[in-house]
């Protein structure tokens, strides 16, 4: 694989860090570097105008196709646009879910009528969107949901509970899978159904973290309404489109979330240089060992998405990353916590807030159980990367 970008492309990263730089400056700058993991609730409101001044230039929805809104990027460009952004301390996208997940599904599945409608709305970045997947029992096992929806008349009512949404308070829209076919097999049972937030029958209740914020919550539904024509793909398709949902997270951002961690990383040397703990032996091996790692990331993930845009589908090797990021940044927390020392439990001052390396600790406590925990993430590798046996499963109690 050739990990060399052309004349051309390093061209085109000298003109989108020169624009980040002079945006990032001026009337935004408050919002730099703000809003990343435990961090969420920050100046939501101005990162909220950053991501309609993104809409306005063209920077939201790079990898769309062009007939949609979006830059049509090669994949060596998205790359760039998002090594750049978070080089430049872009704040946390607050339509990253809209922009990522919903869009690129209805692209693939949606009907002409649902992309006219809701596509130009994400890339200016006028509605946001929150994901209803995880119930209190169906995270892993995401075909046993019970959330149920009927239609009735033109419209879909939709009863139960989902739990670990992300930004359902500041959501317009979400999507839900549902259970809409009573008498279906598990699988074919389900829909996907485009669900408005702000209405009767939806209930909000945030969820607080040990980070003091609740980026996360649990949302009630108790007869909302949505129209018929908000169904993706046909009824009992939900779980194909629900799955192309979710390999639309494997995409060119990835290596976004590798520089965010790059910059923790860089804050982190800088205080063990400033407070002499990069003279610890352990320490310093420590530091070296999560730089390599970072590496290792970078590379895998360039290899391997690199491979899906020439037409191959994602390869084996795209099993390990979750797993392999998520331990390797919560023993990132770990490090900047020994780096800090005594100075990591205490605040410095009224009104005590975390600082940032301490509220990235506490939240990379939940790097290895959200999105699929190690455990789940090793049945996978071993049953579907390599062929092993399934893990037994429980068989049910009889009455």
């Amino acid at each position: 694989m050739d990990l060399h970008f052309s004349a051309e492309d390093e061209a085109f990263r000298r003109d989108i860090a020169a624009w980040l730089e002079e945006q990032l400056s001026g009337e935004f700058a408050q919002v730099r570097h703000r809003g990343g993991p435990g961090d969420e609730h920050a100046v939501f409101e101005e990162r909220l105008a950053w991501e309609r001044r993104l809409g306005e230039a063209g920077w939201t929805c790079v990898g769309w196709p062009r007939e949609h809104g979006g830059r049509d990027l090669s994949f060596t460009r998205q790359v760039i646009f998002y090594e750049e952004y978070a080089r430049a301390g872009g704040p946390g996208r607050v339509g990253h879910i809209g922009e990522t997940l919903l869009g690129p599904t209805l692209i693939a599945f949606g009907s002409e009528e649902q992309k006219r409608r809701f596509l130009p709305a994400i890339q200016r970045g006028d509605e946001l969107w929150c994901q209803g997947y995880s119930e209190p029992n169906a995270g892993s096992d995401l075909a046993s949901v019970q959330t149920r929806a009927e239609l009735v008349g033109d419209e879909w009512v939709i009863h139960g509970q989902k739990v670990w949404t992300s930004g359902a308070e500041w959501a317009d829209w979400c999507f839900v899978l549902c259970r809409s076919e009573p008498t279906a097999k598990s699988h074919e049972a389900l829909s996907y159904l485009l669900v408005p937030m702000k209405q009767p029958g939806i209930e909000i209740r945030p969820i607080v973290q040990l980070t003091g914020t609740s980026e996360f919550s649990e949302v009630f539904y108790d007869g909302a309404r949505t129209s018929a024509a908000n169904l993706v793909g046909a009824r009992g398709e939900g779980w194909k489109v629900a799955m192309g949902t979710l390999a639309f997270e494997r995409g060119a951002s990835t290596l976004g979330q590798q520089n965010l961690f790059a910059n923790e990383l860089a804050e982190i040397f800088a205080v063990a240089q400033k407070n002499g703990r990069a003279a610890d032996p352990v320490l310093r091996q420590r530091l070296v060992d999560a730089w390599m790692g970072l590496r290792i990331m970078r590379f895998t993930a360039l290899r391997v998405l690199g491979g899906a845009q020439t037409g191959a589908s994602l390869g084996r090797e795209a099993m390990i990353t979750k797993i392999f990021w998520a331990t390797w940044h919560r023993n990132l927390g770990k490090l900047a916590m020994d780096v800090l020392g005594p100075e990591g439990e205490i605040a410095a001052a009224e009104p005590y807030e975390l600082g940032r390396l301490q509220a990235m600790y506490l939240f990379t406590r939940s790097d290895t159980i959200y999105a699929g925990s190690n455990q789940i993430q090793r049945n996978i590798i071993g049953e579907r990367a390599l062929g092993l046996p399934r893990e037994p499963r429980a068989e049910p109690q009889k009455p």
